[in-house]
């Protein structure tokens, strides 16, 4: 059972991953055009540069697949999910030591 959910998720994760890299060459080559787009994957591939295809599956998702922006951010960095509330408790956690 255990095995079936790590293949499971393993599965999960690298379609994730691919449906990020469709999103990204999406949105790059929708506003760029197909060669950047190109670029975008190739640095992304070889030189793990991929800050081009983040945000290109940002403005993919968002624009090509009319998505609401924040569906969007969302699906272009998951980390966004985790970063934003743990912001918010560490500057509310500086507040109150601040002015208690």
């Amino acid at each position: 059972m255990q095995a079936l959910l790590g293949v499971g998720g393993f599965i999960l994760f690298m379609g994730c991953g691919i449906l990020q890299i469709v999103a990204g060459y999406v949105g790059i080559d929708f506003h760029f055009g197909t060669v950047w787009a190109g670029v975008a994957i190739v640095a992304a591939l070889m030189f793990r540069f991929t800050l081009p295809i983040t945000i290109g599956a940002f403005f993919g998702a968002m624009d090509v697949w009319d998505w609401h922006w924040g569906f969007a951010a969302l699906f272009a960095a998951p980390g966004l999910a985790f970063l934003i509330p743990g912001l918010f408790f560490q500057l509310s956690k500086v507040l109150k030591s601040n002015y208690a």
